[in-house]
């Protein structure tokens, strides 16, 4: 299976090389603004807009080094994918929607470390209310969203709806953390596949009614019900004139050192080239198959609307199989920063212990020759290259900036 997964990127990449090309003059200008919705692969600085927790590794040094020089609440070393793709459309970064006194002009970061798709009663009712670390659920980043409108665009109202046709809603990564706490509670995969149609339902729905009309959305607000609130969050977006939205999957679980760290499992279990959990990323897949099965149905409903699977996955596993292609070592899934743990794992340089940001770890001298940042999330050259691969092709099902 990974043999010929590395032969279907060898020539998925080599097509997408010559489209790339000629999209990439188009980017420029696109769009007029960016909003991005989501958890830490994408915080931008929310979780630590308020004052940092002193408990808070993410916050200090080594993070944000590589392009910052400084933490600025990133969980990585420099750029996200975010940060890459306002940069190719020559927009500023995007400020956290939390952050006082910013330039909302072009848009806005409303994602924050710790969200989920689902909210937090839903844990509490499975017994998971002590695990889940949930900082702005779907919900709260909507009302985020909706507080902020009026320093959107304060104009008429075609004059905004035109602002949101011509803005680009990133709407994801959501459900790794949902799935981090039955895994981190360890209930194992049986229990965390009994919450994925609900994941996937919200998400899907939440696409869904995002092409309601407003009259919807008020009904909705008026009623507080919390599981339509969660359904509704793209809903506010289209129903201002949205028109591009990018919604993508989780990354592979199995490849992460966090859980390699964390699971003894037999040998079998691990892929003969790439190291990662093998029954772990098959529960990624599974997740992101039915994404894009919800997303293909949703499509020929809204003609009018582009919505694009943005893929995290497939990319992370190329970073495994094909390293040299993306300038990273040749290893098993290691993290730049971190510290080792067990003599049987060391070479997964995780410590839960010692992790980034904390006495005892370091950061490898190099970020750009690893993929994994800290064991849980990625460095800026990842991201950089799979913001490259949702604009121009071929990690999305359809590339943000067409060729033609």
């Amino acid at each position: 299976r990974e043999a010929l997964a590395v032969l279907l990127a060898v020539v998925v990449l080599a097509a997408a090389a010559g489209e790339a090309g000629a999209a990439k003059g188009k980017a420029k200008g696109k769009y007029r603004a960016l909003f991005n919705f989501g958890d830490s692969l994408a915080d931008a600085g929310n979780l630590i807009a308020n004052g940092v927790p002193d408990i808070l590794a993410t916050a200090r040094l080594p993070y944000g080094q590589t392009y910052f020089g400084k933490p600025t609440g990133r969980c990585s070393d420099g750029r996200l994918v975010i940060d890459h793709l306002a940069q190719e459309f020559g927009l500023p970064l995007l400020p956290p929607s939390k952050a006082n006194r910013s330039d909302l002009s072009h848009g806005a970061n409303f994602a924050i470390t710790g969200a989920t798709a689902l909210d937090t009663p839903y844990f509490e009712a499975r017994g998971l209310g002590a695990v889940v670390w949930n900082s702005g659920a779907l919900m709260t980043q909507i009302q985020w969203f909706r507080d902020l409108k009026p320093f959107f665009c304060n104009g008429t109202k075609e004059e905004c709806k035109e602002f949101y046709a011509n803005s680009l809603f990133v709407v994801g990564e959501f459900g790794g953390n949902d799935y981090n706490a039955p895994l981190f509670a360890g209930k194992g995969l049986t229990e965390a596949y009994k919450f994925m149609p609900d994941v996937i339902q919200g998400i899907s729905d939440g696409v869904e009614v995002a092409i309601a009309s407003s009259l919807l959305l008020t009904y909705l607000f008026a009623r507080c019900q919390p599981r339509l609130l969660m359904y509704g969050m793209v809903q506010e977006l289209i129903a201002e004139g949205a028109v591009d939205l990018i919604v993508p999957g989780v990354m592979p679980t199995g490849c992460f050192p966090v859980y390699l760290n964390m699971l003894d499992m037999p040998a079998h279990e691990y892929g003969a080239r790439s190291g990662c959990i093998r029954q772990y990323n098959t529960f990624s897949w599974v997740h992101n198959a039915h994404l894009k099965r919800a997303l293909e149905k949703l499509r020929p409903k809204h003609p009018n609307v582009r919505i694009i699977y943005g893929d995290y996955y497939t990319p992370v596993v190329q970073f495994m199989l094909q390293p040299e292609k993306f300038g990273f070592y040749k290893q098993l899934p290691r993290a730049c920063c971190g510290a080792p743990g067990s003599v049987a794992k060391a070479a997964y340089n995780f410590n839960v212990t010692a992790k980034c940001g904390e006495p005892g770890a370091t950061a490898c001298a190099d970020p750009t020759t690893h993929w994994s940042w800290d064991g849980i999330h990625l460095t800026e050259a990842a991201y950089g290259h799979i913001a490259r691969g949702w604009l121009y092709g071929p990690f999305a099902d359809q590339p943000i900036v067409q060729s033609s």
